[in-house]
């Protein structure tokens, strides 16, 4: 299986190489690479409560010191895409920080989803519906932003479990199609038309939403 499964047209591949023989400007070179993608799942799924003790960037920190003492025995045998394998560990990062300073209330199995590769933390209704909503801040849309976003949060939390998870990796996390595929264990095809329902529903609540037709 290769690193990335799309060839290695931009050189990731050999900064992978690289960076697992020890080259540490490989390694920052490569990792930065994927920075900006991480970053976006740990602010998504953090817990709200968390907010404000640890920084998500101290957790994208760890996850590079975690992935460059393991980076030989992902080339020596890859399992999963490189971004794939990196999401991994920012993921399980993130469950210990959530564990450690909320205790046994991050254990309830219902704030985790269970995927094909592991455990990862639940995006919560109401940060999917804040980001969708974000740019409603004026006053005059504060009351149409108010009532939306109980609606989308009624609607994401009625959602098929993997219907919904779909919706956050293509829609929130920006992964391709083939990465929810792999991620979920699921065949491209089914994890596109699980993006399709899933969006729709939401295409329906925001229809009437000012500055959201050219988003959808």
């Amino acid at each position: 299986m290769g690193f990335l499964m799309t060839g290695d047209s931009d050189g990731t591949e050999a900064l992978i190489r690289q960076a697992a023989a020890g080259n540490q400007q490989a390694a920052t070179a490569v990792f930065m690479r994927f920075h900006d993608r991480l970053l976006r799942m740990v602010r998504l799924r953090m817990d709200h409560r968390l907010r404000g003790r640890v920084d998500s960037e101290d957790i994208i920190q760890e996850t590079y010191l975690d992935a460059v003492k393991r980076l030989q025995d992902y080339v020596a045998k890859p399992q999963a895409s490189f971004f794939l394998w990196l999401r991994f560990l920012a993921a399980q990062k993130l469950i210990d920080a959530q564990r450690y300073h909320l205790g046994t209330e991050k254990r309830d199995a219902g704030r985790e989803v269970s995927l094909y590769r592991g455990p990862m933390p639940e995006a919560s209704s109401a940060s999917l519906a804040a980001q969708l909503l974000g740019r409603l801040t004026s006053p005059s849309l504060a009351a149409i932003r108010a009532e939306t976003q109980i609606k989308v949060q009624e609607v994401l939390n009625s959602m098929d479990r993997m219907d919904r998870e779909v919706l956050v990796l293509r829609h929130f996390e920006h992964l391709t199609n083939g990465e929810t595929a792999e991620l979920l264990g699921i065949s491209s095809a089914a994890a596109s038309k699980r993006y399709i329902t899933a969006l729709k529903r939401l295409r329906a609540i925001l229809a009437g939403v000012p500055g959201f037709e050219e988003r959808f």
